[in-house]
């Protein structure tokens, strides 16, 4: 079989294998995975913390969807997305998940997306989602991004 790979090296096209670990030692493993402040996300807003005077606030539970970055005063709400967690390029991947429960969840997080942009954009919000990959591989790009929606 011929590996195909896109440009972050995975390949898409392989055959899913069965889990290596028990279910209970693989749920562990899953439950200490968290769903906030992140590894990416901590050293994102620090990043941005150096590029902006503007104050913000981070995983505000009183706005829909929990933004990881809020801009109150100008109305921006921004989203760092996991790779994993929300479905990049999903359907090219979909069949390598071990079981159900992680489809139905991946998916599941991909229609709350869409239904939380669209009810905050109805509400006056702009909003702004990034990818993991993204900001690992360009994080002034983003910066620059989100600099021009708020006023400094």
């Amino acid at each position: 079989m011929r590996k195909t790979k896109n440009y972050l090296n995975r390949n898409f096209k392989k055959k899913r294998s069965k889990d290596l670990l028990p279910t209970k030692k693989r749920s562990e493993l899953m439950a200490k995975i968290r769903s906030r402040d992140t590894k990416f996300e901590q050293e994102f807003i620090t990043f941005l913390r150096k590029f902006t005077r503007k104050k913000f606030q981070t995983n505000v539970a009183l706005i829909k969807g929990k933004p990881d970055i809020v801009f109150q005063g100008d109305k921006v709400c921004i989203f760092l997305d996991s790779n994993f967690w929300h479905g990049w390029y999903y359907p090219r991947w979909k069949h390598l998940l071990k079981n159900d429960f992680w489809r139905d969840k991946i998916e599941n997080n991909r229609k709350r997306d869409k239904k939380t942009t669209l009810y905050l954009r109805k509400n006056g919000w702009i909003i702004l989602r990034f990818w993991e990959h993204e900001i690992k591989a360009n994080r002034s790009k983003i910066i620059k991004h989100i600099t021009e929606h708020i006023t400094i």
